[in-house]
């Protein structure tokens, strides 16, 4: 038999117990962040070599230019575009969008009033979902990794795309990780265990099929590309296997409302 403290038998007392612990998670709840005023536009140009546009943030306002839904849930959720399972316009639909904030706010701040605004102007709703998915799983190399630690580590992480190849600066494997699965379309999972943020350079100029021998008929496969390049550039091998991935599932999701 279960006992009741005596303090807590009289029914007056039950009764503030009740009152109180039915109190305590209403008064525990903040209220999520959201940006004070925010403009939501077609987009009006391509950003070039970028599928995602672009996302530039200073303190306390947010610019995204030629971006989709599936993009601002990847920023702002930190998930994959492989993990996101929603009706095609969310990825094929671009945007350009400006936030500010009432003052001062840091980037992870910004990325939950990011949520705030997928639910309030795309009407966004989703519930999560573990499933064994083909992945791309990234491990050190035998020879060693060859990234070296930012020279900044505090900054913001940074990336330039060329025509052939990548400037990355203080970013982590995982976030370059979440950058590549785009273009593969699979999810990408890091396995290194390097945690620290690094500097690389990948030029994959040294790993194109040599045109002399390729006479134009085939396209390079570029997966493959990027696996050598990855490996010979980095020290960082890249292999496709099943392993469990957590999913989005887009329950509902609308054009977004007027400004």
């Amino acid at each position: 038999m279960k006992l009741i403290p005596r303090s807590l038998s009289h029914p007056r007392s039950a009764w503030l117990l009740f009152a109180c612990l039915v109190a305590i998670p209403t008064a525990s709840l903040a209220q999520q962040p959201a940006f004070a005023v925010a403009t939501i536009r077609p987009s009006t140009a391509e950003v070039k070599f970028e599928h995602d546009g672009s996302t530039d943030t200073t303190p306390g306002t947010l610019r995204m230019k030629d971006v989709s839904v599936q993009t601002c849930i990847k920023w702002a959720y930190s998930v994959q575009a492989s993990q996101i399972s929603g009706p095609a316009w969310i990825d094929s639909d671009k945007f350009d969008i400006t936030a500010k904030a009432d003052g001062p706010a840091t980037e992870e701040q910004m990325k939950l009033m990011m949520q705030a605004l997928l639910a309030d102007r795309f009407r966004l709703s989703f519930h999560h979902q573990s499933k064994e998915l083909k992945a791309f799983v990234l491990t050190v190399a035998k020879g060693g990794a060859k990234v070296h630690p930012a020279a900044a580590p505090d900054a913001r992480p940074f990336r330039q795309n060329s025509a052939n190849g990548s400037v990355v600066k203080s970013t982590t494997i995982r976030e370059f990780g979440d950058f590549i699965s785009g273009p593969l379309q699979m999810p990408v999972v890091d396995e290194t265990g390097l945690t620290g943020k690094y500097d690389f350079v990948i030029d994959f100029t040294p790993y194109l099929p040599d045109p002399s021998h390729n006479m134009g008929v085939d396209r390079p496969d570029s997966t493959s590309i990027l696996m050598a390049a990855l490996e010979g550039e980095l020290g960082i091998k890249m292999e496709s296997r099943k392993t469990q991935v957590e999913v989005m599932i887009v329950d509902h999701v609308e054009k977004p409302s007027q400004n």
